[in-house]
């Protein structure tokens, strides 16, 4: 478990290039301890999240560190500088070929990945879905009970070190090929229909009352999304550019398998 002494290694490291060496040993006990679900690169703190910058700074300087090399894997052979994580079967983690959870990510027990990607720096709770060509990139924070639907494509946020990652919240729904990225926050319960692609300014528009409430670069949570689009002005003329649309909500009162499904019956939302 990287100390107090390790945290003061890596951010004078990650400012001044020529102490690397000196912080080595600092920096592989950070990864070792990401890789074993000891530290994060966020936590949710008092009802907010806080992204640990020095946890960050860490990768980047590992990236510096490791070395290229040929890693086989049976009959898989692989060139990079990151190996794979190992002891699956004793981390409780079920990893289908050729689906790949690289060394300096953490899933909890009851994990599934199909043959999907979990990126270093990732934290992805129990019981959570990785689905067929799902990627959690680097640094995103997975809560328990998600669904990563097939090709969704969670972005990875490495620089700048202080720069919040992509968080989905416990219980969330993300539908087939949605894409996530900047740091978006999908809260607590809430459900992406099929092809939503939200970023940090890609508007998340409310249109269940008498007026749209705008939202940016969060899902509120319990909230069911569809992608949409709205006009906007240019010199050219009016075009539409990609929304989220918020047409309803889960209840959050009932089992949340039983929310989803009713969910997607009543609003006939695509995932």
């Amino acid at each position: 478990m990287p100390g107090v002494t390790d945290r003061a290694a890596i951010q004078a490291a990650y400012d001044d290039l020529s102490q690397l060496d000196e912080a080595a040993d600092a920096v592989h006990r950070t990864i070792a301890a990401l890789d074993r679900g000891e530290i994060r690169v966020a936590e949710h703190v008092d009802g907010a999240w806080i992204v640990n910058e020095w946890v960050k700074q860490a990768i980047l300087l590992y990236f510096r560190l490791a070395e290229m090399r040929t890693i086989d894997l049976g009959p898989l052979e692989y060139y990079d500088k990151i190996p794979p994580k190992r002891d699956l079967a004793a981390a409780g983690i079920r990893v289908v070929p050729p689906g790949t959870v690289r060394y300096g990510a953490f899933c909890e027990p009851g994990v599934v990945v199909m043959p999907g990607y979990v990126n270093i720096g990732a934290y992805v709770g129990a019981g959570t879905m990785v689905d067929t060509w799902a990627t959690v990139g680097s640094c995103a924070q997975i809560g328990r009970d998600v669904h990563l639907s097939g090709g969704v494509g969670i972005g990875g946020v490495l620089e700048p070190p202080a720069a919040r990652p992509v968080i989905v919240e416990d219980g969330a729904f993300i539908g087939s090929r949605c894409i996530v990225t900047e740091g978006v926050i999908v809260e607590r319960g809430a459900v992406l229909g099929a092809n939503t692609t939200l970023s940090s300014s890609i508007p998340v528009i409310d249109v269940t009352g008498p007026e749209p409430v705008e939202h940016r670069g969060r899902v509120p949570a319990y909230s069911i999304v569809v992608p949409g689009t709205r006009p906007k002005e240019f010199p050219a003329g009016t075009y539409q550019l990609s929304c989220g649309l918020i047409i309803g909500r889960r209840s959050a009162s009932t089992d949340m398998k039983t929310s989803l499904n009713e969910a997607l019956r009543v609003f006939e939302v695509e995932v």
